[in-house]
């Protein structure tokens, strides 16, 4: 998917069919919707934006279940610091009642989780 607010943003050799769309919004949240599973590599600021919507929304129940993994251990401060607060305010909410976001050493460990998670759907 591509965004007009990405201007200088190029297609890659993996992409098949471009699915513009106007905004970075409307971009993110077509993903999201399309998607039967997230996994969040190392990355800046967008990517941030990305695993925060999705983990919020998924710790919220405002979208059907789905596996979200991140790969490596660049994420691990983020996470920690978030489940501290999430874990230590109990609430109803997903993450205070269990990991919604695996860690995953290695992409072979991302892709058997994947598959694990959506084989049970």
């Amino acid at each position: 998917m591509t965004a007009d607010f990405f201007k200088v943003a190029k297609l890659n050799s993996w992409i098949d069919v471009e699915v513009p769309m106007k905004t970075w919004e409307e971009r993110l949240f077509e993903l999201i919707r399309r998607a039967d599973g997230f996994v969040a590599c190392k990355g800046g600021t967008g990517t941030l934006v990305e695993l925060a919507v999705v983990w919020e929304m998924l710790n919220k129940s405002v979208m059907a279940a789905k596996p979200f993994a991140v790969l490596g251990d660049f994420w691990q401060p983020v996470l920690d610091r978030v489940r501290e607060v999430e874990v230590g305010h109990p609430a109803p909410w997903g993450e205070a009642n269990g990991r919604l976001v695996y860690v995953a050493a290695t992409p072979g460990d991302v892709a058997s989780h994947l598959t694990t998670k959506l084989q049970k759907t």
